[in-house]
């Protein structure tokens, strides 16, 4: 592909929103995705003239947003936000599948760097364990072993969380188990 700005243009317009699920989905917070995928988007600029098919578009970018992530991640200002003041929190929504999704993105929170990107891509970005462990640079039981930590962490912190409220109210009333 050549330096194309318009192709990489419609390339970013089709993808932007997966982009930025899946970057909030790895870093937690608007803002932290936002410039995840602005960073990630910039580095690939610069590379697209190197891509030699368009399929292997979504996965050069899907590994770069992950590597710059992961790099992200080893610096200690990762945690910082700046703030001048607290949020506001008035007129808050506290509707039930806000409150779902607060306990997910919670406990997504406190996986390691790697197993969160592990769940973030075989289970919200639905790509096999070949692609995970292709795109992380690992072999496949890796990646195996590493979902099946994350998914019991994550199944421990939401159990703690159903104990809490009530299995119902998590599960939509349906009782499942």
């Amino acid at each position: 592909m050549g330096r194309d700005v318009s192709e990489f243009s419609d390339f970013v317009v089709a993808r932007w929103r997966a982009m930025l699920r899946t970057a909030y989905l790895l870093t937690g917070y608007h803002g932290h995705a936002e410039d995840l995928v602005q960073t990630t988007l910039a580095k690939c600029f610069v590379a697209w003239p190197r891509l030699r098919a368009r399929k292997a578009a979504d996965a050069y970018v899907r590994k770069t947003m992950l590597n710059t992530y992961l790099s992200w991640r080893r610096k200690k200002s990762w945690h910082e936000i700046a703030s001048d003041a607290p949020p506001d929190r008035e007129g808050a929504d506290s509707t039930e599948g806000l409150a779902q999704r607060s306990d997910v993105m919670a406990a997504l929170a406190e996986l390691p760097p790697r197993q969160r990107a592990v769940v973030v891509l075989r289970f919200f970005d639905d790509l096999g364990v070949d692609q995970v462990a292709d795109q992380m640079g690992c072999s496949a039981g890796s990646v195996k072993r590493q979902t099946s930590v994350a998914l019991s962490k994550l199944r421990h912190a939401l159990g703690e969380i159903t104990d809490a409220v009530g299995e119902e109210s998590l599960v939509g009333g349906k009782g499942r188990r």
